[in-house]
């Protein structure tokens, strides 16, 4: 039998805390950087590594049917239906310097449904939380997005991929957005990015290449919290993630699309 929403959600944040103890442990005892991916500057460490194999050990120990998709390991299949999607470190070139944002992210989808997601932040102690129809949570408490502002008053979020080419075209859309809204923030991770949204500590995200394992739970606790958010092609052909409280939507939706995402 599957398991319920809240079955899951608690085994995601008992394993998203394992993981982030891990992190947490090795970014004391200094980081290694171990290879590196789409370009010279998108790289991977030996703490992003150990802690999504300490995830994996863990949820198959767990529940050994269910499969897992993860950032640094091949897909696992399963025949549970339920699948978990583990990204051990979001946010790896700020975990390299030592900034405090980054996250450990685990989502569980079940028949191809995100139902349960957990957001944890090691460095202190943040944990954002949500079950499909239980609404969202910061460190056991609820939130919920900010109020309807104008796109002039609104705090948005980015991000910027490690490709040169998409970088560029990133760089574009922003300048054409940014004398339109109040503010940009680029700060490093898209899940707490979306974590950020379902506070009401940003009124937008928009960004194009994150990962399914990048938005799989942060955007669950962003919809939970009263947020729309659609995945879609970029401009550069890349996945491209926007999010905003459900009441101003249609708004940044035509924004982003009016700035060339």
């Amino acid at each position: 039998m599957t398991p319920s929403a809240t079955e899951l959600l608690d085994l995601a944040v008992a394993v998203a805390r394992e993981g982030a103890a891990n992190a947490a442990g090795m970014r004391r005892a200094g980081v290694e950087v171990a290879g590196t991916k789409s370009s010279e500057i998108d790289i991977v460490t030996a703490a992003d590594r150990a802690t999504e194999d300490l995830v994996r050990r863990r949820l198959r120990e767990l529940r050994p049917d269910d499969g897992v998709l993860g950032e640094e390991g091949a897909e696992r299949p399963g025949s549970t239906g339920v699948r978990w999607i583990v990204d051990p470190i979001d946010g790896t070139v700020n975990y390299l310097y030592g900034w405090g944002w980054y996250a450990v992210s685990i989502a569980a989808e079940v028949d191809g449904e995100i139902v349960a997601g957990a957001v944890r932040n090691p460095a202190n102690g943040d944990e954002f939380t949500a079950h499909r129809g239980g609404g969202a949570r910061r460190n056991g408490e609820p939130v919920r997005v900010r109020g309807p502002v104008p796109l002039s008053q609104s705090l948005i979020g980015t991000g910027f991929n490690y490709e040169q080419s998409v970088r560029a075209a990133q760089a574009g859309a922003v300048a054409r957005m940014l004398p339109r809204i109040r503010d940009i923030r680029r700060q490093g991770s898209c899940a707490l990015d979306l974590c950020m949204v379902a506070c009401g500590l940003l009124d937008g995200y928009v960004e194009e290449g994150p990962e399914v394992w990048d938005d799989a739970a942060g955007g669950l606790v962003a919809v939970e919290a009263g947020a729309r958010v659609e995945v879609a092609t970029g401009a550069s052909g890349k996945r491209l993630v926007v999010c905003a409280p459900e009441h101003s939507w249609e708004r940044f939706h035509g924004l982003v699309r009016d700035c060339g995402f």
